[in-house]
């Protein structure tokens, strides 16, 4: 199932399989920040972090998932927030 990207801040999209590889999990996250359920979906081979509560918060994500051996684009990748209210966007894993 697609999941829906909320407009209002920038999202972090995950795949699944090199997250949880690099032995990160939920409770890694949650030293970081704090999410709700709402901020940390899984659904088949992807994860979605966000919105993020502050946009500071993205290089912190980036450089914890650098250290645990992700790379960027290939195993995860910002989505920036900040578009209009009347448009929903979507993503899910190939």
């Amino acid at each position: 199932m697609p999941i829906s990207l909320p407009p209002s801040g920038p999202t972090l999209a995950v795949r699944r399989p090199a997250f949880e590889t690099a032995g990160l999990s939920r409770e890694t996250i949650d030293r970081v920040l704090n999410l709700t359920d709402e901020e940390f979906r899984v659904e088949g081979l992807l994860i979605v972090i966000g919105p993020l509560p502050s946009p500071d918060d993205v290089p912190n994500l980036i450089e914890l998932f650098e250290e645990a051996g992700l790379v960027y684009f290939d195993d995860f990748m910002e989505i920036p927030g900040g578009f209009p209210d009347w448009l929903e966007l979507y993503v899910r894993h190939r």
